[in-house]
């Protein structure tokens, strides 16, 4: 398969999101001007997703490898549903509900007639989603590189020193904790406890997961020896989706308040984040760039070290997005080098 049939479904879905948002400014502004506002912003938001999420489709993809081929094909079809309806749809929704105590329908009613109270109650949940988000990466990331199975280094400095304390147990929670107080002691006294309370949810939720996989794969191994990484990867992969897109939905709302032309900009964006994943585990781009996934989980490390930060402050999610693609076009230039020298 050449590279360019992998974004086939994804150039689709790009052409009938852009006319749905062209509609739908119409259908809000009756103006031509809108309406094709309305479509600028909805290819910005796709982009948007994609530069944010890239370093996404490289941890998937290296997590997907060594799954079971059934369990690889049920999170490329389910898990893109549950990460465009549910991440850019539901979520938003859910948050709204819980943040203002009122039912979905309402939610949805506020989203429609009131957007700019629906955005208004979606940057106050930032914090929250922050401390979340920012702990459950950060886990993951220090988790690949505090692996004493690690055999290849990028960073060579940095990644012998991060391998040589994974002989110490529980050393990488230890870490996020510090960092988390750190971070609550500096808060002001109003958010601390939210960002704390937050923060250890993240952690929990990574460490649930853990558990929940290994228990679930356990099982799987004992019917079957050949399993590889079933429903508890399945789930893995779906939590790790949901925290990479904390990121991109919340800086949705600095371009626009309404829901429906997030859902649709996001949306696209998720088609190709998911035909990036397919191609990288079919072609085993992985295993061609030696150094790709190190510059991805470098990428994860600073998403949540910088989701961190907007705790405290406001950093623009192109910022993000340009660190992540530096850090992996630093690692890919790096990869081609090394084969070159290996020939």
């Amino acid at each position: 398969m050449t590279a360019i049939k992998y974004f086939r479904w994804p150039f689709i879905v790009t052409a009938l999101g852009l006319v749905l948002a062209y509609w739908l400014g119409w259908q809000t502004t009756g103006t031509g001007a809108g309406a094709l506002s309305f479509l600028v912003i909805g290819a910005i938001l796709a982009v948007l997703e994609i530069s944010l999420s890239f370093d996404n489709a490289i941890v998937n993809a290296n997590k997907l490898r060594d799954m079971d081929p059934l369990w690889q094909r049920r999170f490329l079809t389910w898990g893109i549903i549950v990460a465009v309806f549910g991440m850019r749809i539901i979520f938003p929704l859910a948050v709204v509900s819980i943040a203002a105590s009122i039912g979905p329908i309402e939610a949805i009613r506020l989203a429609i007639h009131h957007p700019h109270d629906y955005a208004h109650i979606m940057e106050g949940a930032h914090l929250s989603i922050s401390a979340f988000g920012g702990t459950f990466l950060m886990m993951v990331a220090l988790n690949y590189f505090m692996d004493s199975d690690k055999d290849v280094d990028w960073v060579r400095t940095i990644e012998c020193r991060l391998r040589s304390w994974s002989a110490i147990k529980g050393v990488e929670v230890a870490l996020v904790l510090m960092l988390v107080i750190g971070f609550t002691v500096n808060l002001p006294a109003a958010h601390s406890a939210t960002f704390l309370f937050a923060a250890i949810c993240g952690l929990l939720t990574y460490l649930a997961v853990e558990l929940v996989g290994h228990v679930l794969d356990a099982r799987e191994a004992v019917n079957c020896a050949a399993a590889r990484g079933g429903l508890g990867a399945f789930l893995y992969l779906e939590v790790l989706d949901a925290s990479f897109s904390f990121d991109g939905v919340i800086g949705a709302f600095a371009l626009t308040q309404n829901l429906f032309l997030i859902a649709i900009g996001l949306g696209i964006g998720a088609m190709y984040v998911r035909a990036m994943t397919l191609m990288l585990v079919e072609r085993q781009t992985l295993t061609q760039f030696r150094f790709l996934e190190h510059g991805a989980f470098y990428s994860v490390l600073v998403l949540a070290v910088i989701m961190f930060i907007q705790s405290m402050t406001d950093i623009p999610e192109v910022i993000t997005g340009l660190l992540g693609a530096c850090l992996i076009g630093l690692s890919l230039i790096s990869s081609i080098r090394y084969n070159r020298t290996a020939k």
